[in-house]
């Protein structure tokens, strides 16, 4: 019997329940979670008090409680692994002890962060012009997310990312750059990541070849000193970091270093600040009233209740337009799992698919499906009150106009009558009236949630990304899952390091099945 029947049976008994039916005189105030400055409203769900009581029960059924201070005290819950699960040690300004294995681990984060500030102003007042981040995943998503999210509080070099191992990726970047004014950082915890390597030593070699010196340009975030030593990146200008750091939760840490020289140390302590006081809420708040909670119970409810597969997520802030592709990491790749934690089968479906992309550009691509297409899409709304151009205000104003409509258009929809009065306005009439109506018809009653913001601060960022990263724990305890391994990405990096030699031709092709024997035939005759 799944955890998820009465929720289920009562989503049955709701039938076609109108979201707009819902509405009384304190449902949007009683729907929707405050907290330090940001507002989560999921009043335009069908989500009544029944239901919401039933999801709390969830928490209590999976002790998500317990699991919380495990997870916090340093307890290792990455089981698969035997790994704790710490990053929230990575934004610990407070200084409130951590333990692992009786060993405090926020002494040295503290001081990780006093040497990454040093190296960081030491780089913002020299000669450097351009930094160049080269990583992939958890060494790409998050910075690059995040640089481009505070580029307003960007006072130092120019930051580029170079990820993909396709070669313009690093040809288009390094194009027009200086290798004698350019910082590289080789993030890779291994140091023997595939594409990283390959882009790190493509790298190095523009930079000799242009005069650099990559002995002074180039740093490196891993643990293997010994291969970074050998790279010739001198140990001073390497920043290690533990195994309790997932890389998709890493950019609060040295994988930040990008991001630090990018807004200075300040602002990147306030990104840090941010992300700590989501963490205090998330372990003091009561469920109801708990934001990282309710978001995941929402995304619960759409997924595994509702049998939504997919959810968009859509910031209407230009800046954050890197924030789907970064979610998909997140939650994809945590809560994309089959198994519990036991190693038997799951019995319900796991994370959903996310996708988006920022609005306004959306509204003029993909809404069309999510607004008349036939299956129910639910929409994550982000939206600021403020942005960083008061020059533009009336763009802003526009920007919200858009974010606010595209919400009570999915609820409200359009009916048949509706449409027909439209065309009757037109002068149609007839089965013409009736065809073009039927074309203009908006099912309606169509879930979407709303985070609101003042301003896309530092501080504020740190508390959205956060509040993410709790959703995505609370959703896998709730599922019972593992959301800190991934043994899903192994196997294809398996057989492309057996595919390599074949292409090179020093193994036959035959030894691959004839599909892939064909295509590598087709690419490389």
């Amino acid at each position: 019997m799944s955890r998820f029947d009465a929720l289920r049976a009562h989503r049955a008994a709701q039938g076609d329940v109108s979201i707009s039916g819902l509405f009384d005189e304190g449902r949007a105030s009683e729907f929707a979670v405050r907290h330090d400055g940001l507002l989560f409203d999921y009043s335009k769900t069908q989500i009544d008090e029944t239901a919401r009581n039933l999801l709390v029960q969830l928490t209590e059924d999976s002790s998500l409680a317990s699991r919380r201070k495990a997870m916090l005290s340093g307890e290792k819950i990455n089981e698969t692994e035997g790994r704790a699960v710490l990053h929230t040690a990575l934004r610990n300004l407070s200084g409130d002890l951590v333990l692992i294995d009786g060993a405090d681990v926020v002494a040295p984060v503290r001081a990780m962060l006093d040497r990454m500030a040093g190296f960081a102003d030491q780089v913002r007042t020299s000669t450097i012009t351009d930094v160049v981040n080269i990583g992939i995943g958890g060494s790409d998503l998050g910075p690059a997310m995040a640089t481009l999210a505070l580029s307003p509080y960007h006072d130092g070099p120019r930051c580029h990312f170079v990820s993909n191992v396709d070669g313009a990726h690093v040809a288009d970047v390094l194009r027009g750059l200086d290798p004698k004014t350019t910082l590289v950082i080789v993030a890779s915890k291994t140091f023997t990541t595939i594409e990283t390597m390959t882009n790190a030593q493509t790298t190095r070699d523009w930079m000799v070849a242009g005069g650099g010196d990559p002995a002074a340009q180039f740093a490196a975030v891993s643990t293997a000193e010994d291969k970074t030593a050998a790279f010739g990146i001198p140990a001073e200008k390497v920043f290690g970091f533990e195994d309790w750091v997932g890389g998709r939760y890493s950019m609060w840490g040295p994988i930040g270093l990008s991001l630090m020289i990018a807004i200075g140390p300040e602002d990147f302590r306030a990104f840090l600040s941010g992300a700590e006081a989501m963490d205090r809420h998330f372990c003091e708040t009561v469920p109801v009233d708990n934001m990282p909670v309710m978001l995941a119970l929402v995304g619960l409810w759409h997924n595994q209740v509702c049998g939504h597969a997919t959810r968009a997520v859509l910031p209407y802030d230009q800046r954050l337009s890197r924030l789907p592709a970064y979610l998909q990491q997140l939650e994809m790749e945590s809560n994309g799992k089959r198994v519990s934690m036991d190693g038997s089968d799951l019995d319900v479906d796991s994370g959903p698919v996310v996708w988006g992309e920022p609005g306004t550009n959306g509204q003029h691509a993909f809404y069309q499906l999510i607004h008349q297409g036939t299956r129910v899409i639910p929409c994550e709304f982000m939206i600021a009150g403020d942005g960083h151009e008061p020059e533009l205000a009336h763009h802003h104003k526009l920007l919200m106009a858009n974010c606010l409509a595209q919400s009570e258009a999915l609820m409200r929809g359009r009916s048949l009558d509706e449409a027909r009065r439209l065309m009757e306005a037109k002068r149609l009439s007839g089965d013409e009236l009736e065809r073009q109506a039927r074309h203009r018809v908006f099912p309606g009653n169509r879930p979407s949630t709303t985070l609101a913001y003042a301003k896309l601060t530092p501080y504020v960022l740190g508390q959205i990304i956060a509040l993410y990263e709790h959703r995505v724990f609370v959703e896998g305890v709730i599922l019972g899952i593992n959301s800190f391994d991934q043994w899903g990405v192994e196997l294809g990096k398996e057989l492309a390091t057996s595919l390599a030699p074949v292409l090179e031709g020093e193994v036959a092709v035959e030894t691959k099945d004839p599909s892939t024997a064909q295509l590598i035939r087709f690419l490389t005759d």
